[in-house]
C-alpha cells in the first residue's frame, strides 16, 4: 500500500476510533432526547458524518465537541417531533430498548430512561430536557452544559431545577427492581385469567392503562384510567387478548417487561410503572414498527415469563 494512502488510512482508524468510544454516550444522550431509539440512532450516524469531515486539529476536547453536536442535533429534532406527536394517532410511548444486552444506550444513571420517566419528559421544552438529561443523567457540570445548550450557568440551574420539580410532581417514588418485577409477574397471571378481584388488588386507585398501537393496530386510542375500569377491561379483554399467545421477560429501558408473542410474532411489549401504592401505569406497545425496532435490539436468549 502507497504510503499516502497508509496514512490516510490510519488517520480514518483514528478518528474511527475516537469516535467509537463516545458512542454510547452519544446514542443515550439523543435517545433520551428523542424517546426514539430509531431517531436516536440517525442523529449519531449524522455526527459520526460530521467528525469525519471536521478538522480535528482545532478540537481541543472531542467529547465537548460530539456531545455539543449531538444535543443540538437532538433539540432541532425534539422540536418537530413534538407536533408530529400531536398528530399521533391514539397514546405515543416511547420507543423501547432492550437494555440487558444493548450497550448503546450509554446508561452512566438510571435517570430519565424508564419509559414513565420519558413520557414526563416528552412535557418539557426540548432545551429543558436536554439540560436535565445531561445533568442528571450524565452527570456535566452546570458550566459545560450552559455551553453546550448556549445559556447562562443561572439559567441553566433553573432549567434543571424545574425539570426535577416537574419530575417529582408528576412520579411517585417507584418501587425497587424485585417488587416491580413481583408486581408485574402478578398482574401477567391476574391478566390472562381474568380476574377482576385480583386485577383490583394490584392497581392503584388512580391507574392509567396505555396502548400505543401507532394508528394501524385496533387498540384503546384513548387511555383507560381508574382502578376499577382498568381491572374492567383487563378482565372483558382476556378471552380474546391472551389465547395462542407466549410470554418472555425481556429487559425494558432499566426495568423488567413482557414481550407478548402469537408464534415468532411479537404482538405487545408490556411494561409498569409502580409505587408503594400498587401498579399506576401500564404501558402497552402494540405499534408494529416499534416492537420491529424492539426486536432488533434484542440479543441473547428470552426466558419464558
Amino acid at each position: 500500500m502507497p504510503s499516502g494512502e497508509s496514512d490516510a488510512t490510519s488517520k480514518l482508524d483514528e478518528v474511527a476510533s475516537a469516535f467509537v468510544r463516545l458512542r454510547p454516550r452519544l446514542f443515550g444522550i439523543a435517545y433520551r432526547m428523542l424517546g426514539d431509539a430509531t431517531e436516536a440512532e440517525d442523529l449519531v450516524q449524522e455526527v459520526w458524518l460530521r467528525w469525519q469531515n471536521t478538522d480535528r486539529s482545532v478540537v481541543l476536547n472531542p467529547a465537548a465537541f460530539l456531545a455539543t453536536a449531538i444535543t443540538r442535533l437532538a433539540i432541532n429534532v425534539a422540536q418537530s417531533a413534538r407536533a408530529r406527536r400531536e398528530a399521533y394517532v391514539g397514546p405515543w410511548l416511547p420507543e423501547p430498548v432492550d437494555t440487558s444486552a444493548d450497550p448503546e444506550v450509554g446508561a452512566e444513571r438510571g435517570e430519565a430512561l424508564e419509559l414513565a420517566v420519558l413520557l414526563l419528559l416528552e412535557r418539557l421544552s426540548p432545551t429543558q430536557r436536554a439540560a436535565y438529561v445531561l445533568r442528571d443523567a450524565f452527570d456535566y457540570s452546570y458550566e459545560a452544559i450552559s455551553e453546550i445548550v448556549q445559556l447562562e450557568q443561572a439559567n441553566v440551574r433553573q432549567l434543571v431545577s424545574r425539570a426535577r420539580k416537574h419530575l417529582a410532581e408528576g412520579r411517585r417514588a417507584p418501587v425497587s427492581t424485585d417488587q416491580h418485577r413481583r408486581l408485574l409477574s402478578a398482574f401477567l397471571v391476574a391478566a390472562q385469567a381474568g380476574d377482576f378481584a385480583a386485577l383490583e388488588g394490584l392497581f392503584a386507585a388512580d391507574v392509567v392503562s396505555f396502548s400505543d398501537g401507532g394508528g394501524v393496530i385496533g387498540v384503546a386510542r384513548v387511555p383507560v384510567s381508574g382502578r376499577t375500569r382498568v381491572a374492567r377491561f383487563m378482565a372483558i379483554t382476556a378471552r380474546k387478548f391472551w389465547p395462542g399467545k407466549t410470554t418472555a421477560w425481556v429487559a425494558v429501558n432499566g426495568r423488567a417487561g413482557v414481550l407478548v408473542s402469537r408464534g415468532d410474532t411479537a404482538v405487545a411489549l408490556l411494561m409498569i410503572g409502580a409505587s408503594d401504592t400498587g401498579i399506576e401505569q401500564l404501558l402497552w406497545i402494540m405499534s408494529p414498527s416499534k416492537l420491529a425496532a424492539f426486536a432488533r435490539s434484542l440479543a441473547g436468549a428470552r426466558r419464558p415469563a
